[in-house]
């Protein structure tokens, strides 16, 4: 008997209410709205908007300004300091410290109780839920799933408080019967040393039948090369052989896949985009033959879009879910149950549909590159590598890329700081095809690298292998929430990177070559 066709029934009303997306999604977005400022109403910060006489979307976005995390900071360390009924109503002890700032300086963002419910939690069952749909043979109940997350610390050394990745905020408070269908255990889930942590993973979960993996691409590759290291085997299904399903975000999985392919070989193996971040639950993939991600709209999130061109202005103009136009890059603003309230939360997305509403993620408000008005975004950079990789056999580890302003001819150029996984065939080759496949998904680089007169061809440099770890280990970043900045718009990261690629390195590596 399959068990998981016996428990999947229980999620049928749930897809119910999910397909009404399709034909209700302006009003399902409202009453979200009207239920958050209703509660808020009595706050601190909910009394200095008036929020009780907030009648629509219209009063809202007139009222209260756009917020970054500049301007709720003061608020975010009174709540620190154990000062409460500031931006939501009920008692808030977890603050998600968020990697979403690739400088040192972290970012806390409070987490309510109401929030765990009603948004990271709904999230992950849903992700489930709509899985289910997608393969209705599954037997994701009859093992376990590993979930790979952060850790976390007292905050300001209190003991009622913490602060910790938004995973391990997660993990501390889940329903217990969530622990026997997960592994690693909650002790050796919340180990905050990294490199100690994937070797007790490893220990405790090769034995177990794992179904199904959780967490992002890049730090569960580490995990499972160790899996295969320690157990001699060459694919992971031979390790666990029952496994189906990873569930993957935090960054994008295009550079990955060929690599899984190698560790992962069987058919059955199902890959779901979700969109966690520490501010909220925002997407999942629900149909596999399509990238875009479902947004998920009757959770406690109110959302907003502003046109990324607008982004940067003294008030940028911010449009609600009905007013967005398909194709077209916005920056996410968000409203939730955990006290954000007109939040920037830093991602750029487009919408590929409506009704229902679906959408992929194409950066970071400070990731991209427009230095000379080329405006390259992440998205670019993906699709440029993509087509890079399949032509040339390669297969990427990390990269990031920044402007080189002009060298001592006065030539402007772009310069990506590859690690490769498996060397392309030629790396010129590869810095062509990435050059001219950019040019074919971007008017703007393409009208710049006209001639070559304001941009030069763009260039390639080997990072030698351990390079990007090396770099985050420095800075004390390495484990599940860290990840290396893509694009940047100035040389602050990639000078330290070059620095650190011509040192010895950590083993005996090839040398980088330059092209």
């Amino acid at each position: 008997m399959n068990i998981t066709k016996i428990i999947s029934k229980t999620f049928d009303s749930r897809l119910k209410q999910i397909d009404l997306y399709a034909s209700q999604a302006s009003e399902i977005q409202h009453r979200v709205l009207s239920r958050l400022t209703h509660q808020a109403a009595q706050t601190e910060w909910g009394r200095k908007y008036d929020y009780s006489s907030i009648r629509n979307y219209e009063d809202f976005r007139k009222r209260v300004p756009i917020q970054t995390y500049e301007e709720i900071k003061p608020y975010v360390e009174r709540l620190r300091a154990g000062e409460q009924n500031l931006l939501w109503p009920s008692e808030i002890r977890w603050f998600a410290k968020s990697s979403g700032t690739t400088n040192d300086k972290s970012k806390f963002l409070p987490v309510s109780k109401e929030s765990l419910e009603d948004i990271h939690y709904r999230g992950g069952k849903d992700a489930v839920a709509l899985y289910f749909r997608i393969n209705p043979n599954s037997h994701f109940f009859s093992g376990k799933g590993l979930i790979l997350g952060g850790s976390h610390s007292p905050n300001l050394n209190s003991n009622h408080s913490l602060v910790g990745d938004l995973s391990a905020i997660l993990i501390q408070n889940v329903n217990p019967l969530i622990n026997f269908i997960r592994v690693p255990s909650k002790k050796i889930a919340l180990m905050s040393e990294w490199e100690t942590k994937i070797e007790a993973i490893t220990n405790s979960t090769i034995p177990v039948n794992v179904t199904s993996l959780s967490g992002v691409p890049s730090w569960m590759l580490v995990l499972i090369k160790r899996v295969l290291e320690k157990t001699g085997k060459q694919t992971l299904e031979e390790v666990w052989p029952n496994l189906e399903v990873f569930f993957h975000g935090g960054v994008a999985f295009t550079p990955y896949r060929e690599q899984y392919k190698q560790v992962i070989q069987t058919p059955k193996m199902h890959y779901v985009e979700t969109y966690n971040a520490s501010e909220g639950y925002f997407g999942t993939q629900n149909d596999l033959s399509d990238p875009a991600m479902l947004l998920m709209i009757d959770y406690g999130i109110f959302y907003e879009f502003v046109p990324l061109e607008e982004v940067g202005k003294e008030n940028p103009r911010a449009y609600c879910l009905e007013e967005v136009e398909l194709n077209k890059n916005y920056a996410m603003v968000i409203s939730t149950s955990c006290g954000l309230w007109r939040y920037m939360i830093g991602d750029t997305v487009k919408f590929t549909r409506k009704n229902p509403y679906k959408f992929i993620i194409t950066g970071r408000t400070k990731h991209f590159i427009n230095a000379f008005g080329e405006e390259l975004i992440v998205d670019n950079a993906e699709k440029g590598l993509a087509k890079a990789c399949s032509e040339t056999g390669a297969q990427i580890s990390e990269y990031t890329a920044a402007p080189v302003f002009m060298d001592e001819n006065a030539k402007c150029r772009h310069q990506w700081l590859i690690e490769f996984a498996k060397m392309p065939d030629s790396v010129e080759r590869f810095a062509a095809i990435l050059d001219a496949r950019l040019k074919e998904v971007n008017s703007d680089y393409e009208a710049k690298r006209w001639k070559d007169i304001a941009l030069q061809p763009l260039e390639v440099i080997v990072a030698r292998e351990g390079l990007f770890h090396d770099w985050l280990a420095q800075k004390g970043k390495l484990g599940g929430q860290h990840k290396v900045p893509r694009l940047s718009n100035t040389r602050e990261y990639i000078e330290t990177m070059l620095a650190l690629n011509n040192s010895i390195p950590s083993k005996e590596q090839p040398q980088p070559r330059h092209h």
